[in-house]
């Protein structure tokens, strides 16, 4: 029954993919006793599996996982990215519709931060999203408060070290001056944490907001703030390519269907 974990699958990661819990939860409950495969119970969520199994969670069989989907979400500033707050502030996750399975981010966008963050039912293809080797661009509307100088914003796509922290390129272009205060566009690819107002600050500029218009070909174009919209799974798999695990998921839950 037990496979390799290059082989098979974890099964906190299948408890996981079917919206029962976080891998997180699904160790600790392995380690209760709660989880059995087959008929036995597991002491350790070491266990990887191929294939067709009879899993279940205090007795009870596990709904069969959701092919991968991925939303839309537009993120007002003053929200976390994150199921639970150790300081009791508002998420992403308590103001989404009741009825969605649990769903995870890709990548992040701080408290203050607003705009386009995409969200998913599968940890595979979050992971997949966020890999660098995508090569994604991630661009973004900042409004800074200070003098800009564009010889400097041009320098930036040679990238930056701050703080011992090396920064990859970043494109910034002036768009407008307003007084005291101006607005950019900005992209990369890296998106390393608080990387924009990190970067902005080392130029002497105070971020005063920051919105997250595209993340690779998923735009945030009109899509109100508070709304979450889902990308139709045909445009989901023209963007990640027949090779992704995603859209070799998606086949393997159809077959199992039929």
């Amino acid at each position: 029954m037990a496979e390799s974990a290059e082989k098979g699958e974890r099964i906190a990661k299948l408890l996981a993919r079917a919206g029962l819990c976080s891998r997180r939860d699904a160790e600790r409950w392995i380690a209760e006793g709660r989880v059995s495969v087959d008929g036995k119970v597991l002491t350790s969520p070491a266990l990887a599996l191929t294939g067709v199994h009879d899993i279940r969670v205090d007795g009870k069989p596990i709904p069969e996982a959701e092919p991968a989907r991925l939303w839309r979400y537009h993120k007002p500033a003053g929200l976390v990215t994150t199921h639970r707050d150790e300081r009791g502030r508002p998420t992403v996750f308590e103001k989404l519709p009741p009825e969605l399975p649990r769903l995870i981010s890709v990548g992040r966008l701080d408290l203050n931060s607003e705009g386009l963050l995409l969200l998913t039912n599968d940890g595979a293809l979050a992971r997949e999203l966020e890999l660098p080797a995508r090569g994604w661009l991630r661009r973004y509307r900042v409004r800074v408060h200070g003098a800009v100088d564009p010889a400097r914003l041009k320098a930036l796509e040679e990238g930056v070290t701050i703080d011992r922290i090396a920064y990859g390129p970043i494109r910034a272009a002036l768009d407008r001056e307003q007084g005291s205060n101006a607005w950019l566009t900005a992209s990369l690819r890296e998106g390393k944490n608080r990387e924009i107002r990190r970067v902005m600050e080392h130029l002497g500029l105070g971020v005063t907001r920051l919105i997250r218009i595209a993340y690779g070909p998923f735009q945030l174009g009109d899509l109100p703030r508070g709304a979450l919209e889902e990308v139709p799974r045909r445009v989901l798999r023209e963007q990640l390519g027949q090779a992704s695990p995603a859209t070799a998921k998606a086949k393997r839950h159809a077959d199992h269907r039929r």
